[in-house]
């Protein structure tokens, strides 16, 4: 029997007891324990190399700068015929005899740095030896202090050409003024530009120079030879693109698979092994013959016996059945085919309009009002970190390692273990031996968090659609994903989706972009400091990528007043406001409700629109229109894409409450098929926010980091948030699935640049005007027309009334001037609508706009003069 993981490992009560030795032997034990031990596993070794490293370059350094002031003086001395490196041993009486003139070296690191110096200096290289100099201290630096510098791998790719290079090149300069070796090319230099003149020449060395240096920059920097094109003179300066945009591979991350001494495993592989064996014997395939299908006359039908076989029996039939010869063959003849006729479609007289009209113009193009409009470029963007994922091997093993003795510890066995490596996130798929109850490994969550000492442990037991459990763990080292990254891969760049949005990365490092219009309304939630706002950025910055002014609209509700407002530059390309309105983001709680009213109005003329087009949703009516198949004098249009979006809803809740709630219902219901579309964000995911009316309808919730499992569940249904490790870590749950991403960072002078981008650009006159719209207490999003004829005989009693009190109240002219509440309403609106005092503002009373009296009779004055 197996070992129990909750059994003692050892027994102390049967521990025999061991002599023990004298105090001498204990203390040269306890010495010879306290000496290093010098091995090649911990490290010193390689810190040794390092240092070696580094002193051998700084060694080559003061010998080769030395070489170049005394080459001279030591030149008898190193010369191969005066003996060269057997010199180094020689007294100076040998050196004298073997015809060393002056035995004392100049050197100013003697005799080795001499012959050290002449040898890569003369002998080979030249002055490109000053290239070992640097080789040999970025070895040393990566070895001693474990410092990525630069690649050892490009260094030494790139210091070989240099060498070569550079040699070859003050060789071949060289010899148009001397015919001997120097010191500035080597003897290497010197003999191998005397061999390509032999073979090439001089023309040819150098067209092969220039063609190594362009080679090797081209490899390095990718450098471009395009030809500048001729610039067009413009009446608008356009901001300037690049030509070509380097699209970046999306490295995904392959699964990696741990083996596990288990001897059950085994036991189980070979049975599969035997089973296969054992089948491959017995089984055999039978030969399955079809049927003969026959006709039989009724006349001639052949009687066949039933002993007779199959197949002797069709045989017997095709034998028996007479052949018809006509007398007179020329008396049949052959049967002419008739023509066909031929099929024409008749088309309506609206489809020979649309199509003559197409001829004629063209499909109409939603574009051509802002043809010169440049989408924005990937540069405008930062590359924060490299695209590449730094999980090391030893972190994976540990990760391992403890996953598999924790589960041990409670006598749970594993098959297989395999770890997905994701940007900041590793996923540790295993699968549990038979008989393993997976309740036991998910109540195990809090004791893998402990033994893996990391925060953010989720486990999903288990996987949808794979079969296995899958453990997710922090990185140490979490990778931040950039929004360049995620956009300059192929997969946004090429997508055909309506409205794309790059949200950032998958566990298996994935690139992850989703289609609003298939959502269609997203719901984004997490606490304060998640990430949230870089996702609603991350959002926007996805769709002005890919859309045309023509093709999309923003409404942006900001109550923080300060999250939006970078945004502000494009009001003329690409927000939506109500008429009347200066500023297109909208902050204040009162504009907000009319704003959502006013997008119910749009929905409801907008399927008005496609009711009379006689089509279902919003992409069919455009293609309509586009084919001109839709009259706009009959009121039909080109409709954009309407995305609204609210950054803070918890704000708006609880000052407006039912108002706010009731239109967002009502659009997210109904708006998917019309194109508006609703992204609504909130720090505070709480039932009383977060009702059950709005999850209905927002089948797609994105969740940062919450703080409780509560507030999980109130989002996603389902727990999981709440073991987020937050900075744009987040879950996104599209119904059935739930896929934990890592949000694209995009920062606030990148989307700075990208609204300076578009709003130094032509754009329309004004915002896209929403419809207007009168509540039922006569307040709109615009002023209303006051006729002064029409005004109350109390009107401007009560005028003077409100401007001495300087409080707009309907209950002050009730009481002051002894009116019903009906007559005192309809005064304040006089009052509102000729300009007295300003609108509605709840349990507030209204401002008064005219400071004092004499303001007021100025302005009756005024007034009665008209």
């Amino acid at each position: 029997m197996p070992v129990k993981g909750n059994q003692f490992r050892s027994n102390s009560f049967r521990d025999e007891e061991r002599p023990r030795g004298s105090g001498r032997e204990r203390l040269v034990k306890e010495k010879a324990e306290s000496l290093p031990k010098f091995t090649f596993n911990n490290g010193r070794v390689v810190k040794i190399l390092g240092l070696f490293f580094l002193v051998l370059s700084l060694y080559f350094m003061v010998a080769f700068c030395s070489y170049l002031f005394t080459w001279e003086e030591d030149q008898s001395y190193v010369l191969d015929v005066n003996g060269g490196w057997s010199n180094l041993f020689k007294t100076s009486e040998e050196l004298a005899k073997s015809g060393v003139q002056t035995p004392v070296v100049e050197n100013w690191l003697g005799k080795f740095g001499a012959l050290l110096s002449h040898q890569f200096i003369y002998e080979w290289f030249g002055v490109a030896s000053f290239i070992f100099i640097a080789i040999l201290f970025i070895i040393g630096y990566r070895l001693l202090f474990k410092v990525h510098v630069v690649s050892i791998s490009k260094a030494l790719g790139y210091s070989f050409f240099l060498l070569i290079f550079i040699s070859l090149t003050l060789a071949f300069f060289h010899s148009f003024t001397s015919d001997y070796p120097h010191f500035l090319e080597g003897e290497f230099g010197f003999w191998t530009n005397r061999l390509l003149q032999a073979q090439i020449g001089n023309a040819g060395i150098a067209g092969l120079l220039g063609f190594a240096a362009l080679t090797v920059l081209i490899i390095a920097y990718n450098i471009d030879f395009k030809i500048p094109a001729r610039e067009k003179k413009t009446m608008l300066e356009v901001p300037a693109v690049p030509d070509e945009i380097e699209l970046e591979d999306e490295i995904k991350s392959e699964p990696v698979e741990f083996p596990l001494n288990n001897r059950r495993r085994e036991k189980t592989l070979a049975e599969e092994k035997f089973a296969e064996g054992s089948e491959s014997t017995t089984l055999k395939q039978e030969r399955i013959v079809p049927p003969v299908e026959t006709t039989f006359s009724a006349v001639d039908e052949a009687v066949v016996p039933r002993t007779v076989p199959l197949e002797t029996a069709a045989a017997a039939v095709a034998l028996n059945v007479p052949k018809f010869v006509p007398a007179d063959s020329d008396a049949i003849k052959p049967h002419e085919p008739k023509p066909e006729p031929e099929l024409t479609i008749e088309r309506t007289a609206e489809e020979k309009t649309a199509k003559d009209l197409v001829e004629q113009f063209g499909q109409y193009d939603p574009k051509l009002d802002l043809s010169s409009y440049v989408y924005p470029h990937l540069d405008l963007l930062e590359n924060h970190r490299s695209n590449k994922i730094s999980v090391s091997t030893e972190e994976l093993e540990a990760n391992k390692n403890k996953i598999v003795e924790t589960l041990n510890n409670y006598n749970i066995e594993i098959d297989k273990i395999k770890a997905t490596i994701g940007p900041t996130v590793t996923l540790y798929e295993i699968i549990p031996a038979p008989g393993v109850r997976i309740s036991k490994i998910k109540n195990l969550e809090d004791d893998i968090a402990l033994s893996l000492a990391a925060l953010g442990i989720r486990i999903i037991a288990p996987m949808p659609g794979k079969g296995t459990i899958g453990i997710e763990v922090p990185n140490q080292q979490p990778e931040m994903v950039a929004m360049r990254s995620v956009m300059a891969t192929e997969k946004f760049q090429n997508t055909h989706m309506d409205l794309p949005i790059a949200l950032g990365k998958t566990i298996s490092n994935e690139v992850y972009i989703a289609d609003l219009a298939k959502m269609p309304h997203l719901l984004v939630a997490g606490a304060t400091g998640q990430g949230k706002s870089v996702g609603i950025n991350a959002i926007l910055v996805s769709l002005l990528y890919k859309l045309h002014p023509s093709q999309l609209k923003f409404v942006l509700v900001d109550p923080k007043k300060v999250e939006l407002t970078l945004f502000k530059k494009i009001e003329r390309h690409f927000l939506a406001k109500l008429p009347g309105e200066e500023d297109a983001i909208i902050t204040d709680t009162k504009k907000v409700i009319n704003t959502l009213n006013s997008l119910c109005i749009e929905m409801d003329q907008r399927y008005d629109l496609l009711k009379n087009g006689h089509v279902r949703n919003l992409k069919e009516y455009n293609q309509k229109f586009i084919n001109r198949r839709l009259n706009p004098e009959e009121g039909h249009r080109f409709l954009p894409f309407i995305v609204l979006i609210v950054d803070e809803f918890a704000d708006l809740m609880m000052t407006a409450g039912k108002e706010i709630e009731t239109p967002i219902a009502r659009l997210a219901q109904l708006a998917r098929a019309v194109g508006i579309h609703l992204v609504i964000a909130t720090q505070r995911p709480s039932v009383n926010i977060i009702t059950g009316t709005i999850k209905a309808n927002f089948p797609a919730r994105l969740a940062f980091r919450v703080l409780s499992k509560i507030d999980s569940r109130t989002i996603l249904d389902s727990g999981g948030a709440d073991q987020l490790i937050g900075r744009g870590d987040m879950l996104l749950s599209t119904g059935s699935d739930l896929i934990r991403l890592q949000c694209a960072f995009v920062d606030t002078p990148e989307v700075e640049r990208i609204s300076d981008f578009i709003g130094e650009q032509r754009g329309y006159s004004s915002a896209w005007l929403l419809p207007e719209y009168v509540d039922e207490n006569g307040e709109g999003g615009s002023v209303k027309d006051f006729d002064p004829n029409d005004r109350d005989p109390l009107f401007e009693d009560a005028a003077r009334l409100i401007v001495l009190h300087q409080q707009g109240s309907t209950s002050l002219i009730q009481r002051k001037l002894k009116l019903g509440y009906n007559r005192a309403g309809r005064i304040i609106d006089q009052l509102e609508a000729a300009g007295v005092v300003g609108p509605f503002e709840g349990s507030k009373a209204r401002e008064v706009l005219l400071p004092d009296d004499y303001a007021l009779e100025q302005f009756l004055d005024n007034l009665n003069n008209e």
